[in-house]
């Protein structure tokens, strides 16, 4: 390989640790992990219960309950669109 080859592929694998430390340490043992941008963790547990709290305050005609289930719901959509991620990570490099 070309010495200005191995200078891209070391600048790549920098910027891959700075990114998404938890994918490149998988890459390296040979078992990678899911990329940070598809990574929801809490956001679906999170939608079930916003959900839930909105039926529950559709049953229960309970207004603040209604409205916290929607501003969760809205929450954990926030977190659920990977594109809004990968478009303001462009922007910062």
């Amino acid at each position: 390989m070309r010495e200005a080859d191995d200078e891209s592929i070391a600048d790549i694998e920098a910027r891959l640790w700075h990114d998404d430390p938890r994918f490149a340490r998988g890459l390296g043992k040979g078992r990678p992990r899911r990329p940070r941008e598809y990574r929801r963790g809490w956001a679906w547990p999170a939608m079930v219960l916003a959900l839930a709290a909105i039926v529950a305050g559709v049953l229960v005609p309970h207004g603040l309950l209604l409205a916290s289930g929607l501003v969760a719901a809205a929450g954990a959509v926030h977190q659920l669109d990977t594109r809004r991620r990968r478009l303001h990570r462009r922007r910062r490099h």
